[in-house]
């Protein structure tokens, strides 16, 4: 998954943040457009999206709108509209922060580092019997470490992470494997069964990495 989603059409000042995110370690993504922003976001996702609003094909108050319907996932809107009622309307619709260009490079890192903190700063995630430590990147089960592979523990986060939300084999297949790879879905349900005979009491009638019949899978907190 892609850390930053940048949407700018402004090339010069889309590759500048660029840069100055891939020199804090983060992975960026870069769409000029509404159209590619959505298509990037559909195959790769994204933990943070950067938004402009005056884009050359809609509105970014609309590609807001959009990934609010199916994700909360955090958005920054960055425009040089600085009416109220535009920072209402972003805020409205569900963005997370709302900042004026031209910007302080530091106050958008800040901003950004905040963003991240707040939403991604737990290490540990505890469901039930299972405890994952994302930073040592283990796996307990009442207290016994699990041996996983690494595709085990990205699927294994990313179930987790989306507890109690019903999640399609491509959306999975995509976050964990990326769109372009040259494995095919059968992969998911070989990695699926291998997490069922490590996190599951009975494999065989999984309780906590359900099937949704025509969707995909979703897990459950026991």
């Amino acid at each position: 998954m892609t850390d930053i989603l940048i949407v700018e059409d402004n090339r010069e000042l889309a590759n500048l943040l660029c840069d100055f995110l891939r020199a804090e370690n983060y992975t960026v993504s870069v769409a000029a457009t509404g159209e590619k922003a959505l298509s990037l976001y559909e195959k790769y996702g994204a933990r943070l999206i950067v938004l402009d609003i005056m884009l050359p094909d809609t509105n970014g108050f609309a590609i807001c709108r959009k990934i609010r319907e199916e994700s909360n996932t955090p958005i920054l809107i960055v425009s040089a509209k600085t009416e109220k009622e535009d920072k209402l309307n972003g805020l409205l619709l569900g963005a997370d922060d709302y900042i004026e260009k031209p910007y302080d490079i530091d106050i958008m890192l800040a901003k950004i580092g905040g963003i991240f903190k707040r939403r991604y700063g737990v290490d540990e995630l505890i469901c039930g019997d299972i405890r994952i430590n994302k930073l040592s990147r283990t796996v307990y089960k009442k207290d016994v470490q699990l041996e996983m592979t690494a595709k085990e523990f990205e699927l294994l986060v990313l179930l987790v992470e989306n507890k109690g939300r019903a999640m399609t084999k491509e959306y999975l297949f995509s976050q964990v494997w990326g769109s372009d790879s040259s494995s095919e879905y059968q992969t998911l349900t070989v990695h699926i069964k291998w997490l069922r005979e490590k996190i599951e009491d009975d494999p065989k009638n999984p309780l906590k990495i359900q099937t949704v019949w025509g969707v995909g899978y979703k897990y459950e907190s026991i």
